[in-house]
C-alpha cells in the first residue's frame, strides 16, 4: 500500500474543548506526502440504489479522510447490517462487515487493544437503534474511543421498507399498513441521555456541514456520535425534503460553539430560554442578550438535552451541527491502565492471592 499525506489539519482545534485537545489522532501514525480522495477509494463497484443519500456521504467521507493525514492502514471502518453497511467495501482502509447491531462491540475490542487506530462505526437507524440499541447506549456511556456514523433514513431499506425506530408516528409501511403506532426515538435526546461525550447531526446533502462535524468527530477522544439525515429514494423518498427546499433555512437550527443561535433566511428566528427548557422566538421580539449562545463544551447535560428537544419529528425544526463535545475519561484508556497494573503485579503477589483466605469449598 502506498502511504501518502498530511493536510496540516492534524493537531488543530476543529472545535474541541481545551481538555479534549488530547486528540483521538495523537497515537495514530501519520502518512507521508499528499493524500487525495482517490487514495481512499477502493476498486469495488459502488452499488446503492440511484439517488441514495449514501453516495454523497461516501464522497464526503473520502474527501474528509485525506485531511486527517493518517496512514490508511491505521484507519478501520466497522459496519453492521443494512444498506449503510456496504461502506467498508468502498474505502481503501481496513474494514469489517460485522453482524446486525453489533458493530460497537467489535469496535470496543479493537479500541481497547489498538490505540494506534482511528476507528469508525457505520450503522443505520434500524441497525443502531433497534437490534443494536443496547450495544450503542453502552458504548456511549463507556465513552469508548470510536466514531459512530448513523445514517438515518427513517426506514428499513435493505429489507424493503418496514418502519424503523425513527419512523414517524402514523407512518404507513409494509409492516404498518394502517400506520405506525410507535413513538419514535429523538436520536439526539437518546444519545445525550446515554452520556455521549460528543453528539452532532448533519444533512447528507450539506457537504460543508457534514465535513465540519466529521473532522471534529475524528479528533474527539471518546465516543463521537454523528447522525446523518439521508434520503432513501425507493422506500422513503422525500423524508427530509422540508430541510432541502427553498424555505429550509426556517427549519434548520445550525449551532456553532460560542455563537448566538439565530436561524432563518434573514436570521428572523432565534433560540431562547423557555421555562425549564429552550424554545424558538422571532428575533425582532427578543433582546440580544436573551438569545441563547451555544455552548457545546458545557458539562451541563441538561442544556444539551434541552437543545435536542427542539428537533421535532415533523421537521418543523431540526438542530444540526455539534450539539455536545465534552471531555471525560475513556473506557479503553481505563482498561489499558488496569492491564498495565496487572502486569506489574509480581509472581509472589499472585501466589499470596492464591494462598489467601478468600477461598471456599465446593462439596
Amino acid at each position: 500500500m502506498t502511504t501518502v499525506a498530511t493536510s496540516g489539519l492534524v493537531g488543530t482545534d476543529l472545535g474541541l474543548t481545551p481538555a479534549a485537545r488530547h486528540s483521538a489522532l495523537d497515537l495514530v501514525p501519520k502518512a507521508e506526502g499528499k493524500q487525495t480522495a482517490r487514495d481512499f477509494a477502493s476498486a469495488e463497484e459502488v452499488r446503492w440504489c440511484p439517488g441514495c443519500g449514501d453516495y454523497v456521504i461516501l464522497a464526503t467521507v473520502k474527501s474528509m479522510l485525506p485531511q486527517l493525514g493518517l496512514k490508511r492502514e491505521n484507519i478501520v471502518f466497522i459496519s453492521g447490517i443494512g444498506c449503510s453497511s456496504r461502506f467498508p467495501y468502498y474505502l481503501e482502509t481496513y474494514g469489517v462487515h460485522s453482524i446486525h447491531g453489533r458493530a460497537p462491540t467489535l469496535a470496543t475490542g479493537l479500541s481497547v487493544t489498538r490505540p494506534d487506530l482511528s476507528i469508525w462505526v457505520v450503522t443505520g437507524d434500524g441497525d443502531a437503534m433497534s437490534i443494536g440499541g443496547n450495544h450503542l447506549i453502552h458504548a456511549l456511556r463507556r465513552n469508548v474511543n470510536m466514531r459512530v456514523l448513523m445514517f438515518n433514513n427513517r426506514i428499513y431499506g435493505l429489507t424493503k421498507g418496514q418502519y424503523s425506530p425513527t419512523s414517524e408516528t402514523g407512518k404507513v409501511t409494509k409492516s404498518t399498513p394502517y400506520g405506525s403506532v410507535d413513538a419514535p426515538f429523538n436520536t439526539m435526546s437518546l444519545t445525550v441521555g446515554a452520556e455521549a461525550s460528543f453528539v452532532a447531526r448533519a444533512l447528507d446533502s450539506d457537504r460543508a456541514g457534514l465535513t465540519e462535524v466529521l473532522l471534529a468527530a475524528a479528533q474527539h477522544r471518546g465516543t463521537a456520535f454523528v447522525e446523518i439525515l439521508q434520503d432513501c429514494p425507493i422506500f422513503n423518498d422525500g423524508s427530509f425534503d422540508a430541510l432541502r427546499k427553498d424555505d429550509a433555512a426556517s427549519h434548520l437550527i445550525h449551532v456553532r460553539h460560542g455563537e448566538p443561535i439565530i436561524f432563518g433566511a434573514e436570521g428572523e428566528y432565534c433560540v431562547v430560554k423557555q421555562g425549564f427548557g429552550l424554545g424558538v422566538a422571532k428575533t425582532v421580539d427578543v433582546a440580544p442578550e436573551d438569545i441563547v449562545v451555544h455552548d457545546a463544551y458545557t458539562d451541563d447535560q441538561a442544556y444539551a438535552y434541552a437543545l435536542s428537544r427542539l428537533s421535532e419529528q415533523d421537521l418543523t425544526y431540526s438542530v444540526t451541527g455539534i450539539i455536545r463535545a465534552v471531555s471525560r475519561p475513556t473506557y479503553d484508556d481505563g482498561v489499558r491502565t488496569q492491564v498495565e497494573y496487572a502486569k506489574s503485579v509480581t509472581a509472589q503477589d499472585l501466589q499470596e492471592t492464591l494462598n489467601g483466605q478468600h477461598t471456599w469449598t465446593v462439596s
